[in-house]
């Protein structure tokens, strides 16, 4: 079933007004990367979506609102993209690693979402508190089964989520946001493979 998508008035929007929200909101996301939440304008995130500022407010009431939207919009698409590459491993090892390279390729296409997200923590708390807690929720399930079936060492899943979560963050950051902006060198790639599998307790 497919999640109704409504503007300011609460009514539903049509297949054309669902683009042009989106529109909106990956301007937002270069804007808002380029030139941070309080220098970003909605002059200037119309302008970069090729729309009037009246249309704006057909979809958004305020700035704050289009920034904690996109909030959602990336985390949304990025679990997205977590959840369909780890669905095609056979192991939850195997799982794991395609997860990863998900969320790394994500970090290439979206460069700008180490730096919204940062925002987050003064723009709208309750927006990067979101976004950890509901990675984390679907993590922490999908490591809770695999360790029912067997999968994986006895661990807290909550735990366990949190850490994992915290080093592809890291390593994101340092080999991608701070590297050349395409893809994990081999040999880290190797590296993180032999953390995860120490950490799941997998052979």
């Amino acid at each position: 079933m497919t999640d109704i998508v409504t503007g300011v008035s609460g009514r539903a929007l049509s297949r054309k007004g669902v683009e042009t929200r989106q529109r909106l909101l990956d301007a937002a996301e270069q804007v808002f990367a380029e030139l941070g939440y309080h220098d970003a304008s909605i002059v200037k995130l119309t302008e970069a979506a090729g729309v009037g500022q009246g249309t704006f407010y057909l979809y958004f009431a305020s700035k704050k609102e289009i920034f904690d939207e996109l909030v959602r919009d990336l985390n949304r698409r990025v679990r997205h993209a977590m959840k369909e590459a780890s669905s095609k491993g056979t192991t939850r090892l195997e799982s794991e690693l395609l997860g990863f390279g998900a969320y790394f390729q994500f970090t290439v296409d979206h460069p700008g979402l180490y730096g919204i997200i940062r925002q987050a923590e003064f723009v709208s708390p309750e927006m990067l508190r979101y976004h950890y807690d509901t990675m984390c929720e679907g993590y922490a399930e999908g490591l809770r089964d695999a360790m029912e079936r067997g999968e994986t060492a006895k661990l807290d899943p909550e735990v366990t989520a949190w850490a994992l979560m915290a080093a592809g963050e890291m390593i994101g950051m340092r080999w991608i946001l701070w590297g050349d902006g395409k893809k994990l060198p081999a040999n880290v790639e190797q590296e993180l493979a032999r953390i995860v599998r120490g950490v799941l307790g997998t052979p």
